[in-house]
């Protein structure tokens, strides 16, 4: 799961998170005795669904899981952490800086906000919303031969039956659900995968995000920025 020369990485990570990380309540401090097996572990293991030389786009970061992990153990994937809150995003930068991560990029701001604008091989998220609202979000920024790929529980097929009218209002694929880690971590989990049912529903989504999603999210945005 992780090479020798990607593991010092990885437990320097681990390091931030049960220090810093707590201080600064990205995680809570409940978390930091089973954060490896609960969360960097399975984080892991999703990098084993993900192609060769993805551009990755991780929606609602929060504190890295599980961009951060996918970019520590696959250095081939180019990934983009996409998290609105300010002081979240300035302890990914900040870990990204200090572990030398040139294959992650960090922007502050909601996904609503990249409609339109970029596409990216693999969209991720763990822990973010239930699909409904996670297709949402998401399915804009996905490639045309690319897949959103979120870390579920095991709710997971109540919340494919929610999403239904959503799935397909995008013309999506009907989603996989792949077990992640099994054999490999004391506690594997569940992920959701959706592709575009034909290329055609990908064009056509960007077509009318790229119209007038990203005035109204950026419009929010700055309205909220100003409340602020």
């Amino acid at each position: 799961m992780f090479s020798s020369d990607r593991l010092p990485i990885l437990q320097a990570y681990a390091a931030s998170l049960a220090t810093a990380g707590v201080v600064r309540g990205l995680i809570g401090p409940r978390e930091v005795p089973r954060l490896w097996e609960r969360h960097l572990l399975n984080c892991g293991a999703l990098a084993a669904l993900l192609p060769q030389d993805a551009s990755v786009a991780d929606v609602g970061s929060g504190a890295g899981l599980p961009g951060l992990v996918l970019a520590i153990a696959r250095p081939d994937l180019t990934v983009t952490l996409i998290e609105p809150l300010l002081r979240r995003t300035t302890y990914l930068q900040e870990v990204v800086d200090d572990l030398t991560l040139p294959n992650v990029t960090v922007i502050r701001g909601r996904a609503e906000a990249l409609h339109g604008k970029e596409r990216f091989d693999v969209v991720t998220s763990r822990a973010v919303a239930p699909l409904e609202r996670l297709l949402t979000w998401s399915m804009p920024l996905v490639a045309a031969d690319g897949a959103l790929v979120a870390l579920k529980g095991s709710g997971i097929a109540d919340e494919i039956a929610e999403a239904g009218a959503v799935l397909r209002k995008f013309g999506c694929a009907e989603p996989e659900v792949l077990p992640v880690g099994e054999g490999l971590i004391p506690e594997p989990t569940l992920a959701v995968r959706v592709r575009w049912a034909d290329p055609a529903s990908a064009s056509r989504v960007l077509k009318v995000e790229s119209a007038s999603g990203p005035r109204k999210a950026n419009g929010a945005a700055q309205r909220k920025q100003r409340r602020r």
